[in-house]
């Protein structure tokens, strides 16, 4: 371990999925977790965006398909499977253009036995993937479907529209609030009550959560003040702006977007 790092510091985070690993990390570097879930991953009810998709696909009726994530991607392959061979999905897929929203996504496709046509470099934002398309592929005229896993980025859907594209949304689950609230309501009121030293953030949608959160109970300019008195960590570009956008500051974000170089990287500072 590290010389440096929390020192007993409280730490919080507000991981879901690798909630066990966060609470490690904070141990391992010195620090007293506060890991409480702002998130819960729910699939959707009804999956007609992707079935028709699947469809369209098949019909050779899609040029790109921009692929968000990883676990988007193998969840969205689920579902066709429901429906197509899984042989005629990749051979379909294998005679469009792939952009691929950095290497889990990629990763993936090589599981497929396919390789993305294009992957956006680190640190894999929204911005980046628009940089990459204009400079490689620029899709005027085209039959663009971005694959969606999570919140969707209106942003994103308006600059592809503005550039000519022809598109469709492929969503495959959506967040949601925990369905208990009890433990999130208690670790905002430990925040509030200046109890808590350090605040890593590991995703974007966190935020509008604890913000979500705020506006319903009351707190939001109180909040923004303690957390002016907290160290701020965000895991990198994409979680940052939407930190900024609801004024929270942003101390610390790691030299690349990963949870575990986000912990150690703000124990060694």
């Amino acid at each position: 371990m590290s010389d440096k790092g929390f020192n007993g510091l409280t730490v919080a985070a507000f991981e879901n999925r690798m909630a066990a690993e966060m609470t490690g990390l904070i141990e391992r570097y010195g620090g007293r977790p506060m890991v409480t879930p702002a998130m819960r991953e729910v699939p959707l009810e009804d999956n007609r965006e992707a079935l028709q998709f699947g469809e369209r696909l098949l019909a050779d009726q899609v040029d790109v398909l921009i692929l968000m994530t990883g676990v988007g991607l193998e969840t969205l392959i689920g579902v066709l499977k429901t429906r197509h061979p899984l042989e005629s999905i990749t051979e379909a897929l294998r005679r469009i253009t792939l952009v691929a929203r950095g290497p889990k996504p990629a990763a993936v496709l090589k599981q497929l036995g396919l390789t993305p046509t294009l992957t956006v470099p680190e640190p894999n934002t929204w911005r980046d993937l628009l940089r990459t398309l204009d400079t490689n592929s620029p899709v005027l005229g085209l039959r663009v479907a971005l694959q969606e896993y999570g919140a969707s980025n209106a942003e994103l859907l308006e600059e592809l529209r503005e550039r000519g594209a022809t598109l469709s949304r492929v969503p495959v689950y959506r967040w949601a609030l925990p369905e208990n609230l009890d433990q999130l309501r208690e670790a905002l009121g430990n925040i509030l009550a200046g109890q808590v030293d350090v605040l890593l953030i590991t995703n974007a949608v966190q935020v509008d959560h604890v913000m979500q959160m705020l506006t319903k109970d009351g707190g939001v300019e109180q909040f923004k003040q303690a957390v002016q008195r907290m160290v701020v960590a965000s895991v990198g570009p994409t979680a940052s702006e939407r930190l900024r956008h609801y004024g929270w500051p942003v101390d610390i974000e790691p030299s690349h977007p990963k949870m575990g170089t986000l912990v150690k990287e703000t124990a060694e500072r």
